[in-house]
């Protein structure tokens, strides 16, 4: 009977294990250090806050794994022999590489799903106790730890885990200043309107954010423990030490490889190739290369998931794409391939969805933050500067091509059959009321939003259909 081995029990790892059972009866072991079962890793701010328990967040019961014999094993795994097809895990508490090995495991496919890790980039006092990033259960158990009796944090970094640890710490009553390198909060990814309402709205919730901002060093006591970070010195604004007993890393992740990467030792005297030979001969860059089926360049081994660099992306995708859906997307695809039906990954349209505290965000399709030359934009603002309405077009022909929404939510296969299908703006807006996820608990836009661009255009365009909606909800 074939051995699948998957590292890795996030939502890729598991997601294929769920797929390979569905269509195979081959052995299946799953493998983590982090937790004994998989849990929604989207979830854990919302356990710090105390809305939900870690068992909240476990999608299956613990009895689920047995019963569709997927074997979960809790183990780090210390080296892979690609050779031999075997996996050596690590001992209890081992950090030492040259330490005594704990068990092993053989496999006849091998799939990776390591993951993603929080990036340091070498910050004086990085390592204090105190400083940490928000991405394994370890993480947050740390926190909750770390977090009880401090009065001030300090966030470094503008990305998403950031706005959601801002707003962790802040509910337990923490002091929190919020350090963004940028001039306006995440607009390296946003347009600037979008931008400046996140600004906006982390700073009307009592969140010190200091943009332009950027960390030196951190400073620890004499019991190595954080007590303050340094800022640099710009343009902008001259460098200040600010006191604090908790600082977040939140400057976004990076593929988590060290397990196949070669010592940096061994690199001595060459010529940095294009990729770096890992362990074992595997190619990897900044994360693990795989080609367009989610095949690396030794046989029998797959990676998915955050961990994954392609080396051609799909249309329209990024060669890293460190994202809850693809991850699960990918999951599906590999479960195909190791079951006899060799499969392409396309993860279709581009969309994301994130909550900036009471601000819900869709995006789909291309919405850079610099409107390329060959793209039209319309953009729609409520009124009340927190809802918002953006959808890139075609010059050319008038096809749509992205769209951002704020406090607005919007049906995930209307817009994937809108962009894919190149409908135009004009046929988008006048049947905008379609794409209303739930117009009978909400109040509806499309009209205010309808009226702007006839105005800003002189065009005449009326809604095809009208839902009911009260008057004032929410």
């Amino acid at each position: 009977m074939q051995h699948v081995v998957i590292i890795g029990n996030g939502i890729s790892g598991i997601t294929a294990a769920r797929h390979i059972r569905k269509q195979s009866d081959c052995k299946i072991t799953v493998i983590s250090g982090e937790t004994d079962h998989f849990f929604s890793r989207t979830a854990l701010m919302y356990i710090y806050m105390g809305h939900m328990k870690y068992e909240h967040t476990k999608p299956y019961e613990d009895s689920f794994w047995e019963k569709n014999r997927i074997e979960l094993k809790r183990a780090w795994v210390k080296t892979i022999d690609f050779e031999e097809k075997k996996l050596y895990f690590r001992l209890p508490n081992d950090d030492d590489k040259e330490a005594k090995i704990g068990g092993s495991i053989s496999y006849d496919k091998l799939i990776l799903a390591l993951g993603s890790t929080p990036n340091k980039f070498g910050w004086k006092g990085q390592n204090l106790a105190g400083v940490q990033g928000l991405y394994s259960y370890q993480d947050l158990e740390s926190l909750e730890e770390t977090t009880q009796r401090i009065k001030k944090a300090v966030i470094v970094g503008g990305g998403l885990i950031g706005v959601e640890l801002a707003e962790m710490l802040h509910s337990r009553g923490i002091e929190v200043t919020f350090l963004v390198r940028e001039s306006s909060f995440w607009n390296i990814i946003m347009p600037p309107e979008e931008s400046a309402i996140i600004s906006r709205h982390i700073k009307e919730n009592h969140i010190n954010l200091q943009l332009s901002s950027e960390l030196d060093e951190i400073i620890g006591d004499d019991n190595g423990q954080v007590k303050a970070i340094r800022t640099k010195s710009s343009e902008q604004r001259p460098g200040e030490e600010i006191e604090c007993q908790f600082v977040g890393l939140t400057v976004g992740v990076s593929p988590n490889i060290s397990l196949l990467k070669v010592p940096q030792g061994n690199m001595i005297g060459r010529e940095k190739p294009a990729f770096v030979l890992g362990v074992g001969g595997i190619k990897l860059n900044r994360g693990i290369l795989v080609n367009e089926y989610l095949e690396t360049n030794i046989p029998d081994v797959y990676a998915i998931g955050d961990c994954v660099e392609h080396e051609i992306p799909p249309k329209g995708r990024k060669n890293l794409e460190q994202i809850w859906y693809t991850g699960r997307i990918m999951g599906e695809t590999i479960a195909r391939t190791i079951t006899g039906k060799r499969t392409k990954y396309q993860p279709g349209i581009f969309f994301n969805s994130a909550k900036f505290f009471n601000i819900e965000y869709q995006t789909y399709g291309q919405v850079p933050a610099e409107l390329p030359a060959d793209i039209k934009t319309f953009y729609w603002e409520q009124s009340s500067g927190i809802i918002c309405v953006r959808i890139n077009y075609s010059a050319e022909n008038q096809s749509v091509t992205g769209m951002n929404t704020f406090g607005i939510r919007m049906r995930h296969e209307i817009w994937d059959e809108w962009i894919s299908s190149a409908k135009s703006i004009e046929y988008v807006l006048e049947n905008l009321s379609k794409a209303n996820f739930d117009p009978e608990f909400f109040r509806q836009y499309e009209a205010e939003i309808l009226e702007k661009y006839n105005t800003e255009t002189g065009s005449s365009l009326q809604l095809k259909s009208k839902k009911r909606f009260f008057s004032k909800i929410f």
